[in-house]
């Protein structure tokens, strides 16, 4: 078996430091997000978005797609990474989050290439799929986990052959492993996991940042 590094508070501290380079308005939008107490677990880290900005820059992305916004933080990731015709159309079904969210965007000058669409996410996506939307480079899913797998077969659709989809909260803290965790959010992670691994429509790798991503490259 392999080496894995043990995830210390000294080491997230240390890739908090060294694992990404902040935009002052990631900055504030991290840390203003921290003191909203138990939602603030739904924030990812920074070293995160700085894999997501990396993976968006490595498939050459112009059109993203992201479900479940947050307060911001990934969808601005990806907006500072992609060339000036870059857009992303981000979902979620909070105007109370999505307001803070759009206040960090201003901050970083990224405004103009959000897109957000507020509303329950599998039925924006239906609409996007019937209404035949111009396909994506690249996704990010971190919304609801019973819907994940509603997710991933609908963002099948909307990508391009080559385009990649990454999922997080993949690992959920290590209790998709635990057999005897039978909830349905960690039932549905642990599916969806072998769905993909199994799924020739794709090809995959789950990346042990974070709370774990799945990265999917559609065929």
């Amino acid at each position: 078996m392999g080496r894995f590094v043990t995830a210390t508070d000294a080491l997230m501290d240390y890739l908090s430091h060294v694992g990404a380079r902040e935009h002052p308005a990631q900055a504030r939008c991290r840390e203003e997000t921290l003191q909203m107490g138990r939602l603030s677990v739904m924030q990812i880290a920074p070293e995160q978005g700085a894999f997501l900005a990396l993976m968006a820059r490595l498939t050459g992305a112009t059109r993203c797609l992201e479900v479940g916004t947050f307060t911001g933080y990934s969808a601005m990731s990806v907006a500072l990474a992609l060339p000036p015709e870059g857009r992303i159309v981000a979902l979620d079904v909070s105007k109370e989050f999505t307001d803070k969210a759009r206040d960090y965007w201003r901050e970083a000058g990224v405004t103009d290439k959000i897109d957000l669409r507020l509303g329950p996410g599998v039925e924006t996506l239906d609409r996007m799929i019937a209404r035949s939307e111009e396909p994506f480079d690249f996704a990010f899913i971190d919304a609801d986990k019973g819907n994940y797998d509603n997710y991933y077969e609908r963002a099948l659709k909307l990508m391009r052959p080559g385009g990649l989809i990454a999922f997080d909260n993949m690992l959920w803290s290590g209790a998709v492993a635990d057999e005897t965790v039978i909830d349905p959010d960690t039932t549905a992670l642990r599916a969806l996991n072998a769905k993909i691994q199994a799924d020739d429509r794709v090809d995959m790798a789950l990346a042990t940042i974070g709370d774990g991503v799945m990265m999917a490259r559609v065929r």
